[in-house]
């Protein structure tokens, strides 16, 4: 299964969804996260947002000193897909 599947089938938009609790919008960010007292520095989790959900998600990982970075979930893809370095 693919990172950014969204569980259930296809009851919502075409491709990743937002991570905010009950919404369904098409995501657009990728915010990478870490929790320093569970994962290793170079750890990161992802939760996903639309433009509505962007700010108050980044906001809640940022006051927890969980967020990382904030990129484009274009900009994320194509980060997986290059080819390592080296």
């Amino acid at each position: 299964m693919d990172l950014f599947d969204s569980p259930g089938g296809s009851d919502g938009p075409d491709g990743p969804v937002c991570s905010a609790k009950g919404c369904r919008a098409s995501a657009v960010w990728v915010l990478a996260w870490n929790n320093p007292k569970l994962h290793t520095p170079e750890r990161r989790k992802t939760w996903l947002a639309c433009e509505e959900h962007r700010e108050h998600l980044s906001s809640f990982l940022g006051v927890r000193g969980f967020l990382k970075d904030v990129v484009t979930l274009a900009e994320w893809e194509e980060r997986d897909t290059s080819p390592a370095d080296g």
